[in-house]
């Protein structure tokens, strides 16, 4: 598992590692049932505060990323199908606001903006 804390970005670090660990589940890079490091050695890791990945933690439990053994660790929850489609219907819901915008700053029309996703579809087939 690899995480970056970004001093910079301004999010919160109990965030960039939610959003992190998130996205690793989600993509597949962990797999179902794998343990994740300690709270503590993932704190030590990062060289940030053990309340801060408690936090991180806690969150991905809530929203039912990981789940916790007592006394034996933190694991990955198995994959909630609807929780990923939603997550990624939400990202392609701010892709299209995105292009939306830049379209107007490029001053393409809708057919030229379908016609350009309907290429990406087809080279993704």
């Amino acid at each position: 598992m690899y995480i970056f804390i970004d001093n910079k970005s301004g999010a919160p670090i109990y965030d960039q590692i939610y959003s992190q660990i998130r996205d690793q589940i989600i993509n597949g890079a962990l797999q179902e049932h794998e343990m994740l490091p300690s709270i503590r050695a993932l704190a030590k890791d990062l060289r940030i505060s053990f309340i801060t990945t408690k936090r991180a933690y806690e969150e991905l439990e809530k929203d039912g990323y990981i789940y916790t053994l007592p006394a034996k660790g933190c694991y990955v929850a198995p994959k909630n199908l609807e929780r990923i489609r939603e997550e990624n219907l939400k990202k392609i819901e701010e892709h299209i606001e995105n292009i939306a915008r830049l379209r107007k700053t490029c001053g393409l029309s809708e057919d030229e903006v379908i016609e350009m996703v309907k290429f990406g579809l087809e080279e993704e087939r």
